[in-house]
């Protein structure tokens, strides 16, 4: 399946052959975004970052993805300061950026606010997180560093037990997540979550369709035990402000509950940011020295995946392997003093 000229808006576009292809081309760009490898395979392309909501790693890694790759980007943060808040529509704002730039990557907090940018558009549009619906770049990289783990540990995905943990109803990450580990084989998925913060049913009828079990929890206790993968979410807010959630301590996934119930080869995964303040009841930083915490190993994977992607949206993707060349400039070593010893090793 081509992407090239795809709007990328859910992780429904994604076959297991689409992912497969875009892991490979990850990859072989990952050099490129650890800065030892150069490309110029989008050398004059444009790409316009707008983001409506606040964001770090996904309009950063966007950013830096498209710089590499060689093209230039243009950007704003925030409705305040763009024509939106003098009354322009979101088509209009769209039809017009359209014309600056060929690659358009938006954050927007309503859901439907990225469907009805993309219908008014000329270019691909790339949903960035839309409200409490989809992130599906955010998914993608998720996969593709979960693959490179099971990988480490001779595990393939098919067959898995995966733990999704935490506030699974606005989490927009998990939507997007459970849609792409759909796509392979013989999957338990242990919904772990007050029931008030549950997956949404069509997402849970979704993935039992395609042949998956599911199993709902609300004790990470008993949900976390046996699972190949544990997925934590924060607790979003910011998209229920005005309601109170219970939303006990045992949903505090710390070094404590890690050593009592998960596997010795468990992959512990978190979208971040995590909220690491006292009583947030989120991933604890007290897991940092875990080489089964894989968060810093997941957000290494959002530039080559996304780098992928956007080569394959503007049909460079086959010029990729044909473009590399040294890196001229000094680089320090890649990892840091927390980092896995068996990560050191290979992205050295």
């Amino acid at each position: 399946m081509s992407l090239t000229g795809k709007h990328i808006l859910s992780s429904d576009l994604f076959s297991r052959d689409a992912l497969e292809q875009l892991f490979e081309l990850a990859d072989v760009l990952t050099p490129v975004a650890r800065g030892r490898q150069v490309t110029r395979v989008l050398e004059g392309a444009v790409m316009a970052s707008l983001f409506f909501e606040a964001s770090t790693r996904t309009r950063l890694s966007c950013e830096s993805a498209f710089l590499r790759l060689g093209g230039g980007v243009t950007s704003t943060t925030g409705a305040e300061v763009m024509s939106i808040a003098k009354g322009e529509s979101l088509a209009d704002t769209s039809r017009v950026v359209s014309g600056y730039c060929d690659l358009i990557v938006m954050r927007h907090p309503e859901t439907s606010a990225v469907h009805e940018f993309a219908a008014a558009t000329n270019v691909p549009v790339i949903n960035g997180g839309n409200g409490a619906g989809e992130h599906p770049t955010q998914a993608l990289l998720d996969m593709f560093n979960l693959h490179q783990e099971f990988a480490r540990t001779g595990r393939i995905m098919d067959g898995r037990r995966l733990a999704l943990v935490g506030d699974l109803r606005h989490g927009r990450t998990v939507h997007s997540l459970m849609k792409l580990v759909s796509r392979y084989e013989d999957l338990t998925i242990v919904c772990v979550a007050p029931q008030s913060l549950g997956m949404p049913a069509e997402l849970l009828e979704f993935v039992e369709r395609r042949g998956h079990r599911i199993e709902l929890s609300d004790d990470p206790e008993t949900g976390l035990k046996d699972a190949d993968l544990v997925y934590s979410t924060r607790l979003q807010t910011e998209r229920f402000a005005d309601r109170p959630v219970p939303y006990s301590d045992a949903f505090r996934i710390d070094k404590a509950l890690v050593s009592r119930v998960c596997r010795a080869d468990a992959v512990i995964m978190h979208p971040l940011p995590r909220d690491g303040r006292p009583g947030s009841n989120d991933l604890a930083t007290d897991l940092n020295d875990d080489p089964r915490l894989a968060i810093f190993r997941q957000t290494d994977a959002g530039i080559p995946m996304r780098m992928a992607l956007f080569a394959s949206v503007l049909g460079v993707a086959d010029a990729v392997r044909g473009s590399l060349s040294p890196a001229t400039w000094y680089r320090p070593d890649y990892t840091g003093p927390e980092d896995a010893p068996f990560y050191r090793n290979v992205a050295s």
